[in-house]
């Protein structure tokens, strides 16, 4: 059987470090201790101390790191997703607001 996906209006905005849009952060050096995901395209940033931490945002799926370029989506009901450059165009259609 094949399914379309249902309509359903969002907020999106693409992550910019210190826009306070993750819900934390977690050392990269963990990250990648722990096998989590490839690293490769993740944010890192480079605090003060010399540490450098990967952004996240959390969902019903657990902690999602962020990536460059990547948005943060937000869905009527508060849930949030991360969505991919790559993917976010063909996903979302601007909606012209009255």
């Amino acid at each position: 059987m094949k399914y379309i996906r249902h309509s359903l209006e969002v907020d999106a905005v693409q992550y910019e470090v210190g826009k306070g849009l993750e819900d934390g952060f977690q050392l990269f050096s963990k990250v990648l201790t722990n096998g989590y995901i490839i690293a490769d395209g993740l944010v890192q940033i480079t605090r003060e101390d010399g540490s450098i931490v990967c952004p996240f945002i959390n969902n019903r799926r657990g902690s999602i790191f962020i990536r460059e370029g990547d948005y943060i989506i937000t869905e009527a009901d508060g849930q949030r997703h991360v969505c991919g450059a790559d993917k976010f165009h063909s996903r979302f259609v601007p909606v012209e607001e009255s």
